[in-house]
């Protein structure tokens, strides 16, 4: 259904039942279903985020640019394990950093990123936007525009948009349909609304689904109905 695609990945799903770091069997699943894309023919950046390893929340004692800069290191180590996987499936992989870091990653350069995707090769945004008071949603909203992505596919550990947190609240209703302006008015918590504003003025589609079953990456981009639709 779409020719190009970012997906943005839930670090914290990475972890898969442990919380923390992580787990190779999910890694690998992860990366099966992102090959099986690929054979596709669907051109694909990738986001991450590093909340597997650490969020600005966890140093509240800390200066909040400081907390967020190791937050941006941490979507680093996920998108080198991604890359390393990746490439075991015979898949040239480019990691690029907002962040420079020469010695693992090309930085972020737009031109050369269109290159590699032009050139079948699939590219890791890492280091969310390069700037701390920015979330990796603001950067997976961001690449997806630079790049000119059909749809922004969000993969997270809940099964789509919901009305409240279905965690913590039995009654939340799960949306199938929604616009991006009603998730402002109704201040859901799916995306921070930096990205979701940027989404809504880009006029870019996104599709929200659950990253445990893997195979919903493949059911995304084949059109099927899974997740939350925005537009």
């Amino acid at each position: 259904m779409y020719k190009r695609i970012l997906l943005k990945l839930s670090g914290e799903a990475l972890s898969g039942d442990e919380g923390f770091g992580i787990d190779q069997n999910v890694l690998e699943s992860v990366c099966d279903s992102i090959k099986k894309v690929y054979d596709l023919g669907v051109e694909i950046a990738i986001v991450v985020g590093g909340g597997n390893f650490w969020r600005g929340k966890y140093g509240p004692n800390m200066v909040k640019y400081n907390a967020d800069y190791m937050g941006m290191l941490a979507t680093t180590m996920n998108s080198l394990a991604l890359q390393d996987a990746l490439e075991k499936r015979g898949i040239e992989t480019i990691v690029q950093t907002s962040i420079e870091m020469k010695q693992i990653a090309e930085p972020v350069v737009l031109r050369k990123a269109l290159n590699h995707l032009d050139n079948g090769k699939i590219v890791i945004f890492a280091g969310g936007t390069g700037h701390p008071y920015f979330s990796t949603d603001t950067a997976a909203a961001l690449r997806s525009v630079e790049i000119g992505a059909d749809c922004l596919l969000v993969a997270k550990t809940t099964d789509g948009i919901y009305s409240d947190d279905p965690k913590t609240n039995k009654d939340a209703i799960k949306y199938d349909k929604i616009s991006y302006q009603e998730i402002i008015d109704k201040n859901l918590k799916v995306m921070d609304l930096t990205a979701v504003a940027f989404c809504k003025e880009n006029k870019m589609p996104l599709v929200v689904f659950a990253m445990k079953d893997t195979d919903n990456i493949i059911k995304a981009v084949n059109g099927e109905s899974i997740g939350t639709c925005v537009n």
